[in-house]
């Protein structure tokens, strides 16, 4: 049996971020989106997500832009005088792996992000991380921990087959892209992940797609995209959204793609792949 997770990353971020999650469930093929617990449009996000029930959300949990949860002196080693996170996934990646990043912290951190999402009534399905920072050993252990002892389950496994990411970025046109690259390094996780994921008792989809097409999963790349769902269960992550004025001054780099994506979850071709290849979407809600 294939079965299909297509999660959308950043809810919380804007309002046209929102907008266009919200969309992409009621008009299009998406099933999951993951919260951001400091992002700008958290209330809004909130109330969708409670008229929208049967779009599963988990928590996209932070530790790279924006703000702390957690007061920013619990959260020192983290953070800077202003309780904002490093701004850059190469800035928290060199703080972490020098050990100026306190372990406890993180996990203080991570408590904190999920502990806001359940006081405003979401329960999560599951946890990933804005920019795969539980892609390295750290921060997987801190998650694991946390997600233990918070009764979380599932979690995003960011490890991608990469013979699937190139047979898609060329079918999108791409060539070798920084993507790939990236996507290419997260792989040489792979072992230490799974065994900490074992430790913590988490399950996570068979197998992960998205990493090396971020925001490329246009209407005919996310019908190829589709083509290589195999047996088991697949998370596709994607980025949909409106571009809008919040969006260009959230820095994000991913711009006018949000909507591209958005146009992927919407176009009738993609339906129609899903159902000849006899795929059934579902949340993590349903993952076991």
């Amino acid at each position: 049996m294939k079965q299909l997770i297509l999660n959308a990353d950043d809810f919380g971020m804007t309002l046209g971020v929102n907008d266009g999650i919200i969309r992409a469930h009621r008009e299009g093929i998406l099933t999951s989106a993951t919260l951001m617990a400091n992002g700008e449009a958290f209330d809004d996000a909130v109330e969708s997500a409670r008229a929208n029930k049967e779009l599963g959300v988990g928590c996209h949990l932070v530790l790279v832009g924006g703000k702390c949860v957690a007061t920013k002196d619990s959260v020192a080693s983290l953070v800077d005088a202003g309780g904002n996170l490093p701004d850059s996934l190469p800035l928290f990646v060199a703080k972490i792996s020098s050990g100026i990043i306190r372990t406890e912290e993180i996990e203080r951190e991570l408590r904190a992000q999920i502990g806001r999402v359940r006081a405003a009534g979401i329960e999560p399905t599951h946890l990933d991380t804005h920019k795969h920072t539980h892609a390295h050993p750290r921060v997987m252990e801190a998650l694991g921990k946390v997600a233990k002892e918070c009764g979380i389950a599932r979690v995003r496994k960011p490890i991608e087959n990469l013979r699937d990411s190139w047979e898609t970025s060329q079918a999108g046109g791409q060539g070798v892209s920084m993507q790939i690259l990236a996507a290419g390094a997260v792989r040489a996780i792979a072992p230490q992940f799974t065994a900490i994921s074992r430790r913590y008792g988490l399950l996570s989809p068979d197998h992960f797609l998205g990493l090396a097409m971020t925001g490329q999963l246009s209407p005919t790349v996310l019908r190829s995209v589709i083509g290589t769902v195999v047996d088991g269960t697949t998370e596709i992550m994607l980025h949909p959204g409106i571009c809008d004025a919040d969006l260009a001054r959230s820095g994000s780099r991913l711009q006018k793609q949000r909507e591209d994506e958005l146009q992927g979850l919407l176009d009738p071709g993609v339906r129609s792949a899903v159902t000849e290849r006899g795929i059934r979407l579902i949340s993590y809600r349903e993952l076991n």
